[in-house]
């Protein structure tokens, strides 16, 4: 039996979100890090990803599937089921995803301040 995942993986506040550098779409970063120690059933994913509808979980995880970084397999046992891992290439995504994980945690703040400044900017030109 595997560790769950824990349904608080990812902050509300994840660096995911902030992070100007995209591996995929906006959620397949968490995706391979959620299969990071293993393959993965769908239900078990929702628990960390509940922040993704299931139906754009499903495009990630399709798209990454064409990517050759996941490997979905179909098991039709008594209980049919489907897991969903990552491949060799998967894999080997995983050490630049910490690179520019620490990198974001290390420039946290200021990416922040240039978001809330661009953002404040904006609606200042809309509104006037």
């Amino acid at each position: 039996m595997r560790e769950p995942l824990p349904a608080d993986m990812f902050d509300e506040l994840c660096p995911s979100a902030l992070n100007p550098i995209r591996f995929g779409d906006k959620w397949a970063a968490l995706v391979i890090r959620c299969l990071e120690h293993g393959p993965r059933r769908f239900s078990e994913l929702r628990v960390p990803l509940s922040r993704v509808t299931p139906k754009v979980l499903t495009q990630s995880l399709r798209s990454l599937e064409r990517d050759g970084l996941v490997k979905r397999t179909v098991y039709a046992q008594a209980t049919p089921h489907v897991e969903y891992e990552l491949t060799a290439l998967g894999r080997s995504m995983l050490g630049p995803m910490a690179v520019v994980c620490a990198w974001v945690e290390e420039h946290w703040d200021e990416l922040l301040d240039a978001r809330e400044s661009y953002d404040k900017g904006t609606r200042l030109d809309h509104a006037g």
